[in-house]
């Protein structure tokens, strides 16, 4: 009940961790916008097939700031609100963290432009609407490597501890209207990983102190807590790791 007919916005809506957030949510009757860089069909498809109604996919390439405010404009008009916004939109890619040579830089530059800027001007362009309603929710979908200093690369690892820090500072900006808080999963489930050596999938899962990795479903209902139960949590890191960085 305490999402019924919130409208609530998710970047990189149609992936693996995006794409559970979106049923969850829409299962607990919220209307979705399911925001896509390329992949429109994927969206469309998806914003079809969630329960309820009120669903639609829209163009949200999060580093292109223009298009952005546009979109925040056919939000207003065509919602009248937004009560969430999930940060969800993120890339990188696997390099050893000791080949600084291959690390170059317009890698480094679109993981930043992606899953921090992007994040950033997704807040920017969204608080008017956050802003306007009873209290509005940023969720943004870090990762442990923000705190662990171990996963893809060097530079997705500096990028998430940057949206940690970017999470505490902007808490405490918006506050009391707009509530924002970093979710950390750990390893999950999802199309980036499922596709490594099978080897490399069962040594993280040891590793693991539950024995598994994450579930997209397991982020989706962490993200569904952060917006209805732990309604006073604000500016803080919520992992969801089974306890990974114990080991």
């Amino acid at each position: 009940m305490d999402l019924k007919n919130q409208v609530v916005f998710i970047t990189g809506g149609s992936g693996g961790l995006g794409r559970a957030m979106c049923h969850e949510f829409a299962s607990n009757g919220a209307r979705l916008i399911v925001g896509y860089r390329e992949s429109a069909a994927a969206a469309e498809t998806l914003a079809g097939a969630l329960e309820g109604s009120g669903h639609s996919a829209k163009e949200a390439p999060v580093e292109d700031s223009g298009r952005l405010a546009s979109l925040a404009g056919e939000i207003a008009s065509e919602y009248g609100r937004l009560d969430i916004l999930i940060n969800n939109a993120g890339v990188t890619r696997f390099v050893a963290h000791d080949d600084l040579d291959g690390l170059e830089d317009d890698l480094i530059d679109e993981i930043f432009r992606t899953n921090w800027r992007g994040a950033f001007a997704c807040v920017r362009a969204f608080r008017p609407l956050l802003d306007a309603g009873a209290g509005g929710l940023v969720i943004n979908i870090s990762s442990i490597a923000g705190a662990t200093a171990m996963g893809s690369n060097i530079a997705y690892c500096a990028s998430k501890a940057a949206m940690n820090t970017m999470t505490m500072s902007l808490a405490r900006a918006l506050a009391p209207r707009i509530r924002v808080v970093s979710l950390s999963p750990g390893l999950a489930e999802t199309d980036f990983v499922t596709g490594l050596d099978q080897a490399w999938w069962d040594e993280q899962s040891r590793r693991t102190p539950l024995q598994r990795l994450a579930k997209p479903e397991d982020v989706a209902q962490a993200a569904l807590a952060i917006a209805t139960s732990l309604k006073f949590s604000n500016g803080c890191i919520i992992p969801v790791d089974g306890g990974r960085p114990l080991t």
